[in-house]
């Protein structure tokens, strides 16, 4: 699958639109949150308590859900683990709200599946963990009958889980991670993107000749190159075959700090801006919550969901009029509770009208202790730098743009 920006010059506002074109997908519900093409992509993550401990897990649920995720996920290890969430959703309901719940099940979890299904939106599969049998270190290769057979009992045993969550019209995920692909595929594809694939085709296939379609797919790696080429092949794979579900992206076992989010932004952005992907989830080695800021950051920065101020500013130089790092910090602490706004910060008059062209505001260093405000392209008044933040903050305001910080 090719993606496509659209690059169409505005004669009016002279601007090119450059809104990415994305993979058309059916639309999956998971709760009361769509998931598709025709909706913003999804944020999720995934709680750390045990599920068995309920009130622990119903107040991590619900800190995720305050501070933006759409979609909470949690693990289901046990058919007592698959119980307990039928308490936390009653908990959740009586002292907050619904939220959208996802059941992450492993390891021959069929009982676990059929029973969690009755309590969450969507249940979320593995599939070189579902039928788990462990590898064995003396095998030289699989004959087509041994395949053949494990694909039946595949079917065998995923069906019941199928037809429960059609008849409940509730969402599956298949998600494929690259460390823990089945021992045939690994016989059969080798450790690559493409045994990723075919171990995700083979469930989607089953699903199909069941006639259910809720289903939404994930590729994860924890190499942003090996999950990038899946992804890219997963997406093709379908369109192929006349599939349009849609995807969860994510670097899995991404880490901490600034490199887990690079390395996940490395991966996700990457995906996103080729128009696949319709919701997303950074694995961090952090609590949960922080995962969120970097979710909506990376949205924000391709273009897909408005959620905060974008700033603009330059990295300065010797014609740099101010202290630009600390106006920044002026600018962003005076606007940041606002969304939808671009607002620009430059340094000096050279290069600060042209690239900040397509913010909606900008504070630019016109002269020694000058500050010129733009609307735009148009500049609008010169005030003293010491005036400038009020200044620009009372120009939102004239504009009917500004809300008072709660």
């Amino acid at each position: 699958m090719t993606a496509t920006l659209s690059n169409t010059f505005d004669k009016s506002s002279k601007r090119y639109d450059t809104q990415i074109q994305r993979r058309a997908t059916r639309t999956v519900m998971v709760g009361d949150i769509s998931i598709g093409s025709d909706h913003p992509v999804r944020v999720q993550s995934m709680i750390n308590e045990d599920t068995l401990d309920i009130e622990g897990s119903t107040s991590a649920i619900r800190r995720l859900h305050e501070v933006g995720c759409e979609i909470v996920r949690l693990t289901v290890p046990s058919l007592a683990h698959a119980k307990a969430v039928g308490e936390i959703r009653k908990l959740l309901a009586n002292t907050y709200q619904t939220v959208p719940l996802v059941a992450d099940v492993h390891h021959n979890g069929m009982k676990i599946a059929l029973e969690v299904a009755k309590h969450v939106d969507k249940v979320r599969i593995n599939p070189g963990l579902f039928v788990f049998e462990k590898p064995d270190p003396n095998r030289t290769e699989f004959s087509h009958d041994e395949v053949k057979a494990i694909g039946n009992r595949i079917s065998q045993r995923f069906e019941p889980l199928v037809n429960l969550l059609k008849e409940e019209n509730k969402a599956l995920r298949i998600g494929v991670n690259h460390g823990s692909l089945a021992e045939r595929m690994l016989f059969s594809y080798g450790d690559t993107p493409l045994g990723m694939v075919e171990s995700a085709m083979e469930f989607v296939r089953i699903c199909d000749s069941l006639d259910f379609h809720n289903i939404v797919i994930s590729m994860k790696a924890s190499r942003p190159p090996v999950m990038l080429a899946a992804y890219r092949l997963m997406a093709d794979t379908m369109d192929k075959e006349g599939f349009n579900y849609p995807l969860h992206l994510g670097v899995t076992e991404a880490g901490d700090g600034d490199y887990g989010r690079i390395k996940s932004t490395a991966g996700i952005a990457t995906l996103l801006s080729e128009g696949l992907g319709d919701t997303i989830r950074v694995s961090l080695t952090e609590a949960p919550e922080k995962e969120i800021p970097v979710c909506y950051s990376i949205l924000q920065a391709v273009g897909l969901r408005k959620t905060m101020v974008e700033y603009i500013s330059c990295p300065s130089c010797g014609r740099t009029l101010f202290n630009l790092e600390e106006v920044v910090k002026k600018v962003r602490d005076a606007t940041s509770h606002l969304t939808g706004l671009d607002i620009a910060v430059m340094g000096c008059i050279v290069n600060g009208p042209g690239e900040m062209a397509d913010a909606d505001y900008g504070y630019v260093g016109k002269g020694p202790g000058v500050i010129a405000l733009y609307r735009g392209r148009e500049e609008i008044r010169k005030v003293p730098e010491d005036e400038g933040v009020i200044a620009l903050v009372d120009l939102i305001k004239e504009d009917g743009k500004w809300v008072d910080p709660s």
